[in-house]
């Protein structure tokens, strides 16, 4: 059987080879009109990459005489740093590195070329003509995570998710958390997959967490639908990240936390145009409609859809925030003070679990 990694390199290799077959020597001048986007996997995964190609096609559509390059299935090596320069030299003038590993690549490339314009989605770096965007998704998944807690029947919840990165931990934290609004007693299982987009695995885990009494799954890889349509084979439910899937898994499917890129891609894009833009961490919440708390299943009571959207009420009126104490970790420990916020380079660098998480940080 092909590895995931095997596959990725092939294919990777090909869209390569696509994009270099495209340009023809020497270097064309580049152009703020034209954005290179580049993916660490499928951009029809209807995952991650799908929100991030979503947001790509809404500049397109919006900002007429935009031209965008896009290559898929690009690891977060140093391959990546021969793509953006390959649409460099191709005549992008700003650059959308969208997966989380492409950030150091990014702003070594960024020295070298000191007027194109690097995005890279989230991190605490910048450079000269480097910033990042990204955005609070913690919330929805607060909000879904109430729907879980809410739903479940053991209390028992799971939680399929790829690499430990702040990002993801803090959707793993934030689903817990509103799990427990609804039933204190609510636990969340960890499994690690390894990768992006292994849906054997995601299956495996799937299988392995209904098995062991588990009925409400959270996840976070570049494959949701996997994990949708596997739930909803064994009939237990789970919320959604990143994109809508719930028309892959309609009864199984409870709510989510859904991106939507394409305004904020499109305000930086306006900025760098009229030369107006500064590097710096642009980040957008549910407030700015970047994040987006997706409709219920229909195995969501008319009470908990009450409750749940009352809690989105106070969030966007900031009468409630996810990240203020009291909160005690996953060993005992207090984490923030009652009243205290957690600040934006602590967030964004999670490495802790809260109470109530059952796993490991590896």
């Amino acid at each position: 059987m092909k590895t995931r990694s095997t596959v990725t390199r092939r294919v990777a290799a090909v869209a390569f080879a696509a994009l270099a077959a495209a340009v023809a020597l020497p270097a064309a001048a580049q152009s703020k009109s034209t954005l290179g986007y580049i993916y660490v996997g499928p951009e029809k995964d209807y995952g991650y990459n799908t929100s991030m190609d979503y947001g790509r096609l809404f500049v397109e559509k919006n900002l007429p005489g935009t031209k965008t390059l896009h290559v898929e299935n690009i690891p977060e090596t140093a391959e990546v740093e021969k793509v953006m320069e390959r649409m460099i030299q191709s005549g992008a003038g700003i650059i959308f590195a969208t997966s989380y590993g492409y950030l150091d690549y990014a702003i070594a490339l960024g020295k070298k070329y000191p007027k194109v314009a690097f995005l890279h989605a989230g991190g605490l770096k910048t450079g000269d003509n480097v910033g990042t965007y990204w955005a609070n998704s913690d919330d929805a998944m607060y909000l879904a995570g109430m729907a879980a807690g809410a739903v479940s029947k053991s209390g028992k919840l799971g939680f399929i998710a790829a690499f430990p990165i702040p990002q993801v931990i803090r959707s793993i934290n934030s689903f817990t958390l509103g799990a427990q609004a609804m039933n204190p007693n609510a636990t969340t299982t960890v499994v690690w997959t390894g990768g992006w987009l292994q849906p054997p695995k995601e299956a495996e885990a799937t299988n392995a967490l209904v098995d062991a009494g588990i009925d409400v799954i959270g996840e976070q890889v570049d494959s949701p639908i996997t994990i949708a349509q596997t739930a909803e084979k064994r009939g237990i439910y789970v919320v959604g990240k990143d994109v809508d899937v719930s028309k892959f898994a309609p009864k199984a499917v409870l709510t989510g936390a859904s991106w939507n890129w394409g305004p904020t891609m499109l305000k930086i894009v306006k900025e760098i145009q009229a030369g107006t833009w500064k590097p710096s961490h642009v980040r957008g919440d549910m407030k700015d409609g970047t994040v987006v708390l997706d409709g219920f299943g229909p195995a969501v009571p008319p009470a908990v859809r009450t409750k749940v959207l009352a809690k989105k009420d106070d969030i966007l009126k900031d009468k409630f925030k996810v990240w203020a104490g009291p909160m005690t970790g996953q060993d005992g420990k207090e984490i923030l003070a009652a009243g205290k916020p957690m600040p934006m380079e602590q967030l964004e660098s999670m490495q802790f679990f809260v109470k109530g998480v059952v796993g490991t940080i590896k």
